[in-house]
């Protein structure tokens, strides 16, 4: 699962608004802003369409085992 600062640092780190991956992915920025901030769930199928949106421009979303520190984080892919 995404957490709320995974979806804002991934968003900033591709240089997004939440207008603009509200476009990009038809989940309200409203929707967006609430979860980002703590204030609201995300049904699973938005997050499917956000996490998408974000992978397919370059997002790696990290779990808990994925980092050094044991935390969820994100990176981005290598250019190639």
């Amino acid at each position: 699962m995404v957490t709320p600062l995974q979806l804002r640092l991934a968003r900033i780190a591709i240089g997004w608004s939440a207008a603009d991956l509200a476009a990009a992915s038809k989940v309200s920025e409203s929707t967006i802003r609430r979860f980002e901030t703590g204030n609201g769930e995300m049904y699973e199928n938005n997050m499917e369409r956000l996490r998408a949106v974000l992978e397919r421009k370059g997002i790696i979303f990290l779990g808990s085992g994925d980092t050094t520190d044991g935390g969820p984080g994100i990176r981005l892919k290598k250019k190639s």
